[in-house]
């Protein structure tokens, strides 16, 4: 049973209206992000539109704004614009959802001088504002906005989506936008596609850039805005209209062979029913598996594959991709389709192929992954001459995991994390090899055969004649 200290609204509740307001106000002071929601809670007391009255005055200031929002004082910002956002769609929208609409557009146009003084490299800000973006879809609904009028804000706000603030937000308006306001937005784009920027005369263009191509101007960079936000709308238009030939036809066909844009043309095909039409576009992807092959395009072309009942092909594919990559989804997916028995000669089959990988630390991974416990220590142990100390996102979890019953398999992938940040100089790794050297020390004495490897004494032994002057590691060995 909670105290009667604790606090919790029932508790706080006991104090009376007169001590709170008295609290409020003592804890308000000093606090101008506390001030501003509590005045938006008086006015939303009042009435909705005295609320939007301040949401206005609000979203206006933060506007006009020039002082610079760093990482310091970023966290009221955000709680103010979440307050903002609050307000609109929870005391403005539910009464009045056209005035709460017409708000939250002036709340996306906040984005565009925000972000010119804000730093937001942890993407917290941006955030704010998709949450809004998504809340456009339900409260243009609800107001019920003539299609071709929202259609027409839709073509507004693409073209200031310079921060990326109203990504996804064709999809999110389609509901509200119905066929006749995604003819009329299609009809609007593709009038944009077919008028170019004009071109000043040579001595009116304005420099805004330099690099190795020479100056670049005004004219071109609003020129190549123009085409990518005309692209991205015209797919997007498909997409929500279940075009897949106007989705296509917004790539020339050099671009459709890439694997990643093939299997999204493929995925959209398969969806609509055009299996044979979507392998099509799968097998002339120009694919080069001696390098990296997307996965999109991987998973595409199986998901293709089944839909024509090719099992035996969609099974060999399956395993093609195991052996180039190493994906345990992969491995898991051709053996639960094997027949009893088969699955265990498939496995270990899997594990040998894995064991001998030209690459150790993926094959690593995946016995982490998989897990196979045994063989990834005996993989470290058979070839620890070819890791590569690193790759620590794998060598930690290593000798996490093999600590217990592989006390020197987790020796050897410790090691490998020490020598390579003794040999590179890593002095921000110190703290952390050292720190594996101790664990180290604390393995040794449960390794009974150290076959030809070098026992721990004298492993540091040699570490201090090799790199006995690296004061800012052995600072921290204790």
């Amino acid at each position: 049973m909670a105290s009667k200290t604790t606090l919790n609204a029932k508790n706080l509740e006991t104090l009376g209206t007169a001590r709170l307001a008295e609290l409020l106000i003592e804890i308000s002071t000093g606090s101008a992000v506390a001030k501003r929601r509590l005045r938006l809670e008086l006015a939303g007391a009042q009435s909705p539109k005295e609320a939007g009255r301040e949401v206005a005055k609000r979203l206006t200031s933060i506007a006009r704004a020039r002082s610079f929002v760093n990482w310091k004082n970023r966290k009221p910002l955000v709680t103010d614009l979440e307050s903002q956002l609050r307000a609109i769609k929870e005391q403005i929208a539910p009464d009045d959802p056209a005035e709460g609409l017409a708000l939250l557009w002036r709340f996306m146009q906040v984005a565009t001088p925000l972000f010119e003084r804000c730093d937001d490299s942890s993407g917290i800000v941006i955030g704010v504002f998709h949450d809004a973006c998504a809340l456009l879809g339900e409260i243009a609904l609800a107001a019920g906005t003539p299609p071709e009028a929202l259609a027409d804000a839709t073509v507004e706000a693409l073209r200031d989506n310079g921060c990326g603030q109203y990504d996804g937000l064709i999809a999110i308006l389609t509901p509200a936008l119905g066929e006749v306001g995604l003819a009329h937005l299609k009809q609007r784009i593709e009038t944009m596609a077919a008028t170019p920027v004009p071109v000043p005369p040579k001595g009116e263009w304005e420099a805004v850039g330099y690099g190795s191509g020479g100056a670049t101007y005004a004219h071109q960079m609003e020129e190549r805005s123009r085409q990518s936000m005309v692209g991205m709308a015209l797919k997007d238009i498909a997409d929500a209209m279940g075009d897949v030939d106007a989705f296509i036809a917004q790539y020339d066909p050099k671009t459709r062979k890439v694997p990643k844009i093939a299997a999204e043309i493929a995925a959209r095909l398969l969806a609509a029913g055009r299996a044979e039409d979507a392998l099509g576009f799968i097998e002339r992807a120009e694919v080069d598996n001696d390098r990296w092959v997307p996965s999109e395009w991987q998973d595409t072309r199986l998901e293709v594959l089944e839909a024509l009942d090719r099992k035996d092909d969609a099974q060999a594919f399956r395993w093609s991709c195991f052996e180039s990559t190493l994906n345990s989804e992969h491995l898991r997916d051709f053996l639960k389709r094997l027949p009893d028995f088969e699955d265990i000669e498939a496995e270990e089959r899997a594990m040998d192929h894995a064991a001998a990988h030209s690459r150790v630390t993926p094959a690593l991974g995946f016995f982490l992954d998989w897990p196979s416990p045994d063989r990834a220590a005996r993989l470290l142990i058979d070839r620890h001459a070819e890791i590569n100390g690193d790759h620590y996102e794998f060598l930690v979890p290593a000798g996490e995991a093999l600590s217990e019953r592989h006390p020197l398999a987790a020796t050897l992938a410790l090691r490998a994390m020490i020598d390579f940040t003794l040999l590179k100089a890593r002095s921000k790794r110190y703290g952390y090899a050292a720190q594996h050297l101790a664990e180290c020390a604390a393995l040794a004495g449960r390794i009974e055969d150290y076959r030809t490897i070098e026992p721990h004494d004298v492993y540091v032994a040699r570490l201090k004649q090799e790199h006995g002057r690296k004061s800012g590691f052995w600072g921290h060995v204790t």
